[in-house]
């Protein structure tokens, strides 16, 4: 799979805003991601459906693809972000122009349900993603200092980052051993889950998986794993890095579960490839930006991963 890297950021570069999936809970956060752009020195255009609802989704499929194209479309646009999350990017899916968005690569940025879209223009249009900070969720407000001075260094320069520093106290922990290279692909595992047996994933031959969630009790990521484990991937992949999955522990202490631990034990701790776990990414605020499609580097016995490249040009 040829993949295409979008050119870096520079101090002046206009940046996108879309919703594709939900909209912000407060617009007000739009306002104040927006003034955070602004304020270290980028130019901000908001697609015009940004802040509109239609139930759980920012508008409808219709209007949230329109903002997608638009921004892909316009030349001036050097970087696209997402405002959150959600629901919904994979009702899109099937109508998106992939060849705009291949003859257009630009930085897109978001993780979540975003994962649908990331996947999607991998497969189709080759493009390089990064699963990064969104504007109304990690950019409104007190910014991670880590997660900040990671996103803008990958996002603005086309050197290679190598090895990557944790944050303060935290370390990586291997559930297996050895080392790999590959392609880094995954994101959210819902999502993943959710696109297999579809045209919108693309291939795990050699690559490193990435997956993280959010509020999924043990049995469901334990269904989640199950399927993904079933469709062959795992057989596929060289190596895995599990990132964070917030909130899914079972809250009722007198019902019977397998810990969260466990079930993720039961489907990598067997592997013969190196899998590490508690990668900084996912639902919190202090994460590293993962660059979708470039090459990576896992290696289990040192509980290290490295950039082997970068992700802009």
């Amino acid at each position: 799979m040829k993949v295409v890297k979008p050119k870096k950021l520079k101090p002046g570069d206009l940046i996108g805003i879309v919703s594709p999936a939900s909209s912000a809970d407060d617009y007000s956060r739009v306002e104040q991601g927006v003034k955070y752009l602004e304020r270290i020195g980028y130019r901000v255009i908001v697609g015009e459906n940004v802040g509109k609802y239609n139930g759980y989704l920012a508008g409808s499929d219709e209007e949230r693809l329109s903002d997608l194209h638009k921004l892909f479309k316009n030349k001036d646009v050097k970087a696209i972000i997402c405002v959150r999350g959600g629901y919904g990017a994979n009702r899109i899916l099937a109508k998106i122009d992939y060849k705009l968005i291949k003859a257009n690569p630009k930085i897109f940025v978001g993780y979540s349900d975003i994962t649908a879209l990331q996947m999607a223009f991998l497969k189709h249009a080759g493009l390089v993603t990064f699963a990064g900070p969104m504007l109304a969720v990690d950019l409104y407000d007190d910014v991670n200092p880590y997660a900040e001075e990671f996103f803008w260094r990958i996002l603005t320069s086309e050197k290679k980052i190598g090895k990557i520093d944790l944050p303060e106290n935290e370390n990586l922990y291997k559930l297996t051993k050895g080392s790999s290279k590959g392609k880094l692909v995954g994101g959210n595992l819902a999502l993943i889950t959710g696109l297999i047996g579809t045209p919108y994933l693309p291939p795990f031959k050699d690559a490193i998986l990435f997956l993280e969630d959010i509020g999924e009790l043990p049995y469901r990521i334990d269904r989640m794993l199950s399927q993904i484990k079933l469709s062959g991937i795992l057989e596929e992949t060289s190596g895995v890095i599990l990132g964070s999955f917030v909130d899914c522990n079972e809250h009722d202490p007198m019902k019977k579960t397998l810990s969260l631990g466990e079930v993720i034990d039961s489907y990598f701790g067997s592997l013969n490839i190196p899998v590490v776990y508690n990668f900084p990414h996912g639902h919190i605020p202090v994460k590293a930006t993962l660059p979708f499609g470039i090459n990576v580097k896992v290696n289990a016995s040192n509980e290290t991963v490295d950039y082997n490249e970068g992700a802009v040009i």
